[in-house]
């Protein structure tokens, strides 16, 4: 299960100044980070103002050698999977090859209603996401495609341009309820593990999701669903990594800070996405993690780049 090689993402959030942003992505390249990522949002919500992904990602790739770029995620009802599918064939070739494309079936409701756009019941966003998976899959061939769905239908599309990647450039799904992570199971080839999203409109705060048995199980969903392909699936967490020589004193703030109520200290220490501790111990944890339930790429927020920094550098080919 351990043997994937332990892998850091940036997602960006801070996007006011595009010197500073542009500065950051190549910072991340030096660090050693393996992934830039960008949400998919219009509206400001908890994450602050956003770029548009697709242009603002190649913008990153043309900035940097290495860097893989990546969407973190596009939300399926925004974009029609046939436009979806052009964007990231041209984004993986113009870019070397370099694109992770994540998508999901869309969350926040506010988003919806301010855009004036339907924010369908979760059953009909995950199904219209299943059949977008198909299509997308499918364009990304040198043969013509056709499909027929509840949803989607394509006559004969041959499209334009074919990506660098065969058959396609990895794709992500982040995924927390029952039926995104089994569906992330069969047809994903990276998952992030996430909060299942509420009905209205928001995603889980409930520490409950975030339990060491919580996140077992999840896993256990994705492993029954991918039948023989599990063992090429990589799986992700966005992970809270906090440098400290008290990680129990560190794990008592964060309960406070984030009101995890119900939560205990020891229940903290063991969520498979908080590493509290020093360097060599965090990547520690990291490598024993991994042995136990298979995670390898976990993700950070860009505002602490720096400091992880050191933790991605010792991780270096663990």
């Amino acid at each position: 299960m351990g043997d994937r090689r332990l892998r850091f993402g940036l997602i960006s959030e801070q996007m006011r100044d595009v010197t500073r942003w542009l500065a950051s992505a190549q910072r991340a390249e030096d660090l050693g980070f393996s992934t830039f990522l960008l949400r998919d949002h219009f509206i400001a919500d908890a994450f602050g103002p956003q770029f548009a992904p697709v242009p603002a990602l190649m913008t990153i790739a043309n900035r940097t050698t290495s860097l893989r770029i990546g969407s973190l995620v596009f939300d399926n009802d925004y974009r029609h999977p046939v436009l979806l599918a052009q964007e990231a064939a041209t984004l993986d070739l113009l870019s070397g090859g370099r694109l992770e494309l994540g998508i999901g079936a869309g969350w926040l409701r506010d988003e919806y209603e301010q855009a004036g756009m339907t924010f369908d019941a979760p059953g009909a966003r995950v199904s219209r996401l299943e059949e977008a998976l198909h299509v997308i899959k499918g364009l990304l061939t040198s043969e013509p495609f056709t499909f027929t769905g509840e949803y989607y239908q394509i006559a004969g599309l041959q499209s334009f341009p074919l990506p660098t990647q065969r058959p396609h450039p990895p794709i992500l799904i982040g995924a927390g309820s029952k039926r995104m992570l089994e569906m992330a199971g069969r047809e994903a080839d990276i998952v992030n593990i996430l909060p299942k999203a509420l009905p209205a409109g928001a995603i889980s705060e409930d520490p409950s999701e975030r339990l060491a048995a919580t996140i077992e199980r999840k896993i256990a969903v994705i492993r029954e669903a991918a039948e023989a392909r599990s063992a090429g699936i990589e799986l992700s967490l966005f992970a809270t990594i906090r440098m400290t020589d008290d990680p129990q004193g560190e794990a008592e703030r964060l309960i406070e800070e984030r009101d995890w109520q119900g939560a205990s200290v020891d229940d903290v220490l063991e969520m498979p996405a908080v590493f509290l501790g020093p360097v060599e111990r965090v990547v520690e944890l990291m490598v024993e993690r991994r042995e136990r339930y298979g995670v390898s790429y976990y993700i950070i927020d860009d505002d602490e780049m720096e400091t992880v920094a050191p933790v991605v550098q010792r991780a270096a080919g663990r």
